[in-house]
């Protein structure tokens, strides 16, 4: 192993670091919504990093790579998709929420069918996010736990114990500037990180490159001859998650779902000042995970030519080169990136869960009557339960043997084309009212529970499915129910 003590120096001193900055630039907040939103005050350059830092945690710098070394670089097609939903989003869903003011995205649906309607909805958001962001945890545990391994300290203890100190680890440092900074510290460390690993990421394939002591033209050739360079697959089989219409069909419902529905992005873009400003950032964010993505699958199919194609689960290839094969020095720097990209997740999620309690479920429900400073308390105290309720999670996940990547989009797909399907309802179907929204809802839901388990569709097809499932059996349901629509 080369992780020197001058990596665990640097490691340290980055955790340190981007835990002051978060405090520093977090401030002191004088109620929830300063606390969640941040008063609407954050530029939207800045908004766009903190997106494409949040939406690339771990499993971008772990899995991604991973996905290139087992197969070829058809999953950049899916990042095509990714800024096709984006577009979508920007003009049809980002303005309902800049009607009034909203601080979460299950608000609108609040308004538009009921508070029913609302609490499902963030209910399902939470209950996703939480098992989503658990494997997101849990990635961040294979390289930190690869480090343990190697100390003296650790030798001989189980698997399952390295592991859970490394989610412990991370949860409790990146808990510490989310609770006291709010959204501020989570946006503005954000920037930093995704700066970190981005630039570890670079630093990777220049090392990568010294090390193969061979000209890319060589490389190149090897790769193309092995198919490690195919992009486009043209095929149409449900059952392939990376040919050109599942993955540009399937990224751009994702990609709609995930950034107009999902409170750990609309967070963010609720706290620019303008609608315009919001719509900028997200675009542009989509473009930046394009290029991020060719670098890190680029990553993975350098590794695959430096390991000479040798039997490797595809989630440890990176980290074992990081921490058995780069310079001392450099392989901490690529580490703290490592853990920029996990800590910039988590600490959005613990945000995110909380505003999505406090304002959709708390405040209508207990927080009348609530001066701004008891409710910015709460807010806190459940930061500190979703810290732990995402450790618990991520303990699930430790015996998988699916590649994190395609595990965390996954779970989000059990829910994704309900939450989607449902606002797609309130915006294009005027009609509809509040109950045969929820039977949509519900249905689309129970409807990818069957296509998941019972069928071997594809995963990039799940939200589109489940969009469908939803709005036709809310439309069916609307010719029995007879209920006044608020639209």
């Amino acid at each position: 192993m080369n992780f020197s003590y001058l990596d665990l120096i640097i490691v340290v001193l980055y955790l340190v670091g981007v835990t002051a900055y978060g405090i520093l630039k977090g401030g002191k907040q004088t109620s929830a919504k300063d606390y969640f939103v941040s008063e609407k005050a954050i530029p939207w350059w800045a908004v766009c990093f903190a997106i494409v830092a949040t939406e690339t945690s771990a499993l971008t710098f772990i899995s991604i790579p991973g996905v290139a070394y087992v197969g070829n670089l058809n999953f950049l097609q899916i990042a095509i998709g990714y800024i096709l939903g984006r577009i979508v989003v920007s003009y049809f869903l980002l303005p309902k929420y800049y009607e009034g003011e909203l601080l979460t995205a299950y608000a609108y649906l609040g308004k538009r069918f009921g508070a029913k309607t609302k609490n499902f909805a963030s209910s399902v958001f939470m209950i996703t996010r939480v098992f989503a962001d658990g494997v997101r945890l849990y990635a961040t545990a294979i390289p930190l736990a690869l480090i343990l391994k190697g100390w003296n300290v650790f030798a001989g203890a189980p698997d399952w114990q390295i592991y859970s100190y490394s989610i412990i680890i991370m949860a409790v440092i990146t808990l510490i500037y989310t609770y006291i900074g709010g959204v501020r510290a989570v946006i503005w460390t954000d920037v930093i990180q995704m700066f970190i690993y981005i630039g570890g990421g670079i630093l990777a394939v220049f090392v990568l490159n010294d090390k193969l002591q061979t000209g890319y033209s060589e490389i190149l050739s090897q790769l193309s001859a092995q198919g490690k360079l195919n992009f486009f697959d043209l095929s149409f089989d449900f059952t392939k998650p990376y040919t050109l219409i599942a993955s540009v069909l399937g990224g751009g419902f994702l990609s709609m779902a995930s950034h107009g529905t999902d409170q750990l992005i609309v967070q963010r873009l609720l706290t620019t000042d303008s609608l315009k400003s919001s719509q900028k950032a997200l675009i542009t964010s989509g473009f930046i995970v394009f290029l991020q993505f060719a670098l890190f699958l680029f990553i993975g199919s350098l590794l695959h030519v430096f390991f000479k194609a040798q039997q490797m689960k595809g989630d440890e290839v990176f980290p074992t080169f990081i921490i058995s094969h780069m310079p001392s020095g450099v392989s901490g720097i690529i580490i703290a990136g490592l853990l920029a990209a996990a800590m910039s997740t988590l600490s959005g999620s613990i945000s995110a869960l909380s505003s999505t309690l406090v304002e959709d479920i708390y405040k209508p429900y207990w927080g009348k009557g609530k001066t701004e400073a008891q409710i910015l308390k709460v807010s806190k105290i459940i930061a500190l339960i979703w810290c732990g309720i995402l450790i618990l999670s991520a303990f699930l996940f430790m015996n998988s043997s699916q590649a994190v990547v395609v595990l965390g989009l996954s779970i989000a797909s059990f829910t994704y084309g309900g939450l989607l399907g449902t606002f797609l309802l309130g915006i294009f179907f005027k009609r509809i009212s509040q109950y045969p929204a929820m039977i949509g809802f519900a249905c689309g839901i129970t409807g990818m529970i069957f296509i998941i388990y019972f069928t071997k569709i594809a995963w990039t097809w799940y939200t589109i499915i489940g969009v469908a499932i939803t709005i036709v059996m809310a439309n069916v349901a609307s010719l029995f129910i007879r209920e006044k629509s608020t639209a």
